[in-house]
């Protein structure tokens, strides 16, 4: 297992890569855009945590790395849930267009703000989902 350090170190790349793109000038970051790219990270290393090199052991403390760059980009107290409401909004929506993702990309982020913002919901959801496949 990773030490939050080391994974800071391991996806400084990473997050500087998504800094980069949503530069708009040296100084200035579209907030939007950079939302949209962190909700897509998260998403794809949980799906498949070895695909990075780690396990998923290591997602605590790699959610607590982003959670800092989140913070350093959005304002102290933003997080990933901050990340996943926004994209459950309306302007999250209209990111997502502007940033032409596909529909499904953009469902995989719905998917985890789903999950993330209403577990209770989702669960029930899922659970319903499952129901009607059996039928």
């Amino acid at each position: 297992m990773y030490s939050t350090e080391q994974l800071k170190e391991a996806f400084e790349p990473v997050l500087t890569e998504l800094r980069e793109k949503a530069a708009v000038a040296t100084s200035f970051i579209d907030k939007n855009f950079f939302q949209v790219s962190v909700a897509t990270l998260w998403a794809n290393v949980v799906l498949s945590p070895e695909d990075t090199g780690i396990t998923e052991d290591d997602l605590p403390n790699l959610h607590d790395v982003l959670n800092e760059e989140i913070a350093s980009v959005l304002g102290p107290n933003e997080d990933l849930k901050t990340v996943f409401r926004f994209i459950s909004s309306k302007d999250g929506e209209k990111t997502m267009i502007e940033a032409r993702l596909n529909q499904t990309h953009k469902d995989l982020l719905l998917y985890f703000s789903s999950m993330i913002l209403d577990p209770e919901g989702h669960r029930k959801w899922a659970d319903e989902l499952k129901e009607k496949q059996k039928k």
